[in-house]
């Protein structure tokens, strides 16, 4: 005897109720999937997006702040670090590249960041399109920005345009140039415009690091006219120079630090919000099984006369059995499936949305841990449909007749 076909007709039977179970399993599956989908997918793009920022030095302070706006360019109240620190770390003997970070102007809300040509080439590969800069009127432009080569514009004081007509919004005077285009970094890098450090701290009013008549850019800098900064990037020759000048530049004056220190805090409290997240995935998902199972109780309840029949005609106990906990076995199995293609689903929609807000590039994508939840839901499914199973096994043929 084939329990598949009474399972086939009583689920044809109540198709709308056995549907409601089925979405309410991948619900259920689908938030626990995407949870952890998307944390892992917030990790690896975070973590790839500080990859070329060996070492940063700033003012001491908050690093989550400075990383936030050296690496994903948010910038907030970052004090600057002393003139004469940065001086020092720019002319750096046990450095390949110090890179000085200047921000504070945008061009239609697109930040706009002050280094030295090096960082670029050091951050993209090489360039698209184009070359570096190699005067204060040009500018590299990253790969995601709508800034053409040979286009010509005014930098806005502020970090966010605000869309106001000509007067409400500062204007620089200096006109800059496109004159390259970065490859794609997968960062927020890509929607920036890089221009000269000097130009950052001519329109500010500041010392450019060179003498007045002197229109060259990039190093080396006079330390008697160089400004402060809110952050230097340095790319250690050897990864013993690194942790030399880590321990060099954490004074009074100033902090060091590698970006994967502060990402680690970062990282401990998204899993603390992961950890309350599971948590609380997990617990739907135990309600969803329960009101699954009592609702497919009162299904098969309606159907106890059909099964006492089925016994008396001469099917066998495990018959019974194998025809209770199929369907629900079924419901648990098409649920968790659809659960882990939803999860999937959301947290690609979700990471995509993250990456046109912050530029930084999200890949989420079903690992081990999805499948292990997926799998687990599966397991308590089949294990929870034992219960009404076993009831119905054990339930008296001539009791269940008489009493229908």
């Amino acid at each position: 005897m084939n329990p598949l076909l009474v399972v086939r007709a009583t689920i044809a039977r109540h198709l709308g109720s056995y549907l409601l179970f089925i979405v309410l399993v991948a619900v259920a599956t689908a938030i626990g999937v995407g949870i952890t989908a998307q944390e892992a997918a917030l990790r690896s793009g975070s973590a790839r997006a500080a990859d070329k920022f060996d070492l940063v030095v700033a003012a001491p302070g908050s690093q989550t702040d400075v990383v936030l706006a050296a690496i994903y360019l948010r910038p907030g109240t970052v004090p600057l670090l002393e003139p004469a620190i940065v001086a020092k770390a720019l002319a750096e003997p046990h450095a390949k590249i110090s890179a000085p970070l200047g921000f504070g102007d945008n061009i239609r809300g697109v930040p706009i960041v002050g280094t030295v040509a090096p960082f670029i080439d050091h951050l993209s590969g090489g360039l698209q399109q184009g070359r570096l800069f190699a005067a204060e009127s040009e500018a590299v432009v990253g790969a995601a920005t709508d800034l053409t080569i040979g286009e010509s514009f005014r930098a806005e004081h502020g970090m966010h345009h605000d869309g106001a007509d000509d007067g409400d919004h500062h204007e620089h005077p200096s006109t800059l140039t496109v004159v390259g285009r970065m490859k794609p970094t997968g960062t927020p890098w890509d929607n920036s415009v890089i221009v000269p450090i000097e130009l950052v701290w001519r329109v500010h009013g500041l010392p450019t690091g060179h003498a007045e008549t002197d229109n060259r850019i990039g190093p080396p800098f006079e330390p008697t006219r160089t400004p402060g900064v809110p952050a230097i990037v340095i790319k250690p020759n050897t990864i013993n120079a690194a942790y030399g000048l880590r321990n060099a530049y954490r004074t009074p004056l100033s902090m060091a630090f590698f970006p994967a220190e502060a990402l680690v805090r970062l990282y401990d409290v998204l899993a603390d919000m992961r950890t309350l997240m599971s948590a609380l995935a997990l617990a739907t998902q135990g309600l969803v099984v329960i009101a699954m199972l009592a609702g497919i109780v009162a299904i098969l309840t309606l159907h106890r006369r059909q099964y006492a029949v089925l016994r008396a005609l001469g099917a066998p106990r495990l018959y019974i059995f194998l025809c209770v906990w199929t369907q629900i076995a079924f419901v648990a199995i098409a649920g968790a499936i659809i659960g882990l293609l939803l999860g999937a689903g959301a947290a690609l929609i979700v990471s995509h949305m993250i990456t046109r807000a912050t530029g930084i590039v999200l890949t989420a994508q079903i690992g081990r841990e999805e499948l292990w939840l997926m799998g687990g839901m599966i397991l308590f499914g089949l294990a929870v449909a034992t219960v009404p199973a076993f009831i119905a096994y054990r339930r008296p043929v001539i009791e269940t007749l008489t009493s229908a």
